[in-house]
């Protein structure tokens, strides 16, 4: 089965600087100006997890957890984010929604939206509530698949959560 790549038109200006449809490419192929990179999080009351995805935004990579002492102390957290923002010229944030499997907001889900107003006023950049169900678990599957033993799956478990939220934002992003 052939996937058929989404096209987008290509315009040059000519000496008069009127500009003219010149072609089509694959939207893959477009110039550097329509890229941009995704930060995905996985939200914890101790720990975040941070995945960032290609200038393209095809793919999403774990990066790192913030680990903190307090529930309520996430100054750190934030200046640690907006770090990477700077570091990775982040243009948005994908932050896991932590929903209820009757799909009701919990306590978890409040925190999670008072973490949102926070980032978007501290970083001044868009963040997007992706449902997060079933992350970690699909999470601890694949690292228990992949053979990674217990004591060192809880230090990279929140950052696999991170990316798999991030990339199933980034998949929805494509159809």
């Amino acid at each position: 089965m052939q996937r058929k790549l989404r096209r987008m038109q290509c315009t040059a200006e000519n000496k008069t600087g009127k500009s003219r449809t010149v072609g089509t490419m694959p939207a893959c192929f477009v110039m550097e100006k329509y890229q941009m990179r995704i930060m995905g999080l996985d939200f914890g009351s101790k720990t975040t997890g941070v995945a960032v995805s290609d200038p393209l935004g095809l793919t999403a990579q774990g990066l790192e957890t913030i680990v903190r002492k307090d529930e309520n102390k996430l100054r750190q957290t934030c200046a640690r984010i907006e770090e990477l923002i700077e570091e990775y010229q982040i243009e948005a944030i994908v932050l896991g929604y932590p929903k209820n499997m009757n799909n009701t907001a919990g306590e978890r889900a409040e925190k999670t939206e008072s973490f949102k107003e926070m980032l978007e006023r501290r970083t001044g950049k868009p963040v997007i509530l992706w449902d997060e169900r079933l992350t970690t678990i699909a999470a601890e599957r694949m690292l228990m698949e992949s053979g990674v033993r217990r004591e060192n799956r809880k230090a990279v478990i929140d950052k696999v959560a991170a990316a798999l939220i991030l990339q199933g934002y980034l998949d929805s992003q494509r159809q």
